[in-house]
């Protein structure tokens, strides 16, 4: 067998022990990429080498292959590129305020090095550092708006119950309020996707900045019926919702800068529609013309706003040719 094949085995093997079900011979096609032959020739050698395989026929006419428990320690293999993941999404949790997901990566990734020799650890650690090192800057790529964690702890907390929060949102000597919170949304600026009961059904974005104080009641509720947050944040171009603003969005790159417009994804509806003269028409659905405003300036004269009319109203004073660079 070579190399290669055995290493194959040897994660087949622990995905097979991972996964409560098991795994079944589509799952690992997809999974090596590798066509249906190969797949039935692994899981034979999966067979023979290891005494703890169990299979099961399920309903759905599929056999999945299962380990009892987890292949011999000593037979991981490095652990590099787990380190630098479970490091970067460590930092970035940190950076987000999300501190009881730091300590909850940071503390797998001291089991993963406590399982390895003093050798080995010390050198994934190293590799892992030099990548890290290497990515500080991609990492922040422009400004954030700071977090409190004491406030984002308590909305992840909250969204586990599900529970009612009672927040102190916008001055801080406002009255609190009562919401529940269905979702958070992240990014440069965060936003807390929640209901209000006093003020209705209606969902509504909080800016999580401007949550001075949230404390969990112990008081349930249950979530908005068919609520489901991505596409709930496919309804704006941004974070911004408005119902009167919702509707199809075209815009018309011009041939300069179709190739480059080509390479964004504007929105997860996006439709793109290359055009005769090289130019670009992208249409998509959502809300938000402001932050598309902010977005569409980048381009200078070299995109155009086919529609909402009140958005072209809102950009057509601000198209710049003199701008030497494309987003």
């Amino acid at each position: 067998m070579s190399f290669a094949k055995a290493q194959d085995l040897l994660r087949l093997a622990q995905i097979a022990a991972s996964r409560r079900g098991g795994i079944c011979l589509e799952e690992i096609c997809s999974e090596f990429g590798i066509s249906h032959r190969t797949a039935q020739r692994m899981t034979e050698a999966l067979d023979a080498t290891f005494a703890n395989v169990q299979t099961e026929d399920r309903e759905d006419r599929r056999r999945y292959w299962r380990l009892d428990a987890r292949p011999p320690e000593r037979l991981q293999p490095r652990q590099e590129t787990i380190i630098e993941a479970l490091e970067i999404a460590a930092r970035l949790a940190r950076d987000q305020g999300r501190l009881r997901h730091a300590r909850a990566l940071e503390d797998m990734r001291d089991g993963l090095l406590a399982r390895l020799t003093p050798r080995d650890a010390r050198r994934s650690e190293a590799d892992a550092e030099a990548v890290l090192a290497s990515l500080g800057q991609v990492m922040r790529p422009g400004p954030t708006v700071a977090l409190r964690p004491d406030v984002t702890d308590a909305v992840i907390e909250a969204l586990r119950g599900p529970f009612r929060l009672r927040v102190i949102y916008g001055p801080a000597d406002a009255e609190p309020r009562v919401i529940e919170p269905h979702g958070l949304l992240l990014g440069h600026r965060s936003y807390l996707v929640a209901r209000q009961p006093a003020r209705g059904e209606t969902m509504l974005n909080f800016r999580m900045d401007r949550i001075h104080a949230a404390e969990v009641l112990d008081e349930s509720f249950g979530f908005a019926t068919g609520f489901g947050l991505n596409d709930y944040a496919a309804q704006a171009f941004g974070v911004y919702q408005d119902p009167e603003q919702y509707g199809e969005v075209i815009w018309r790159f011009a041939p300069v800068a179709a190739e480059r417009a080509a390479e964004f994804r504007f929105h997860p509806t996006q439709v793109m529609e290359p055009q005769e003269d090289g130019g670009l028409i992208v249409r998509f659905y959502a809300a938000g013309w402001l932050e598309m405003a902010w977005h569409l300036y980048q381009w200078g004269d070299k995109v155009e706003v086919v529609a909402p009319d009140r958005l072209r109203a809102l950009v057509d004073g601000h198209r710049r040719p003199d701008f030497d660079a494309l987003p």
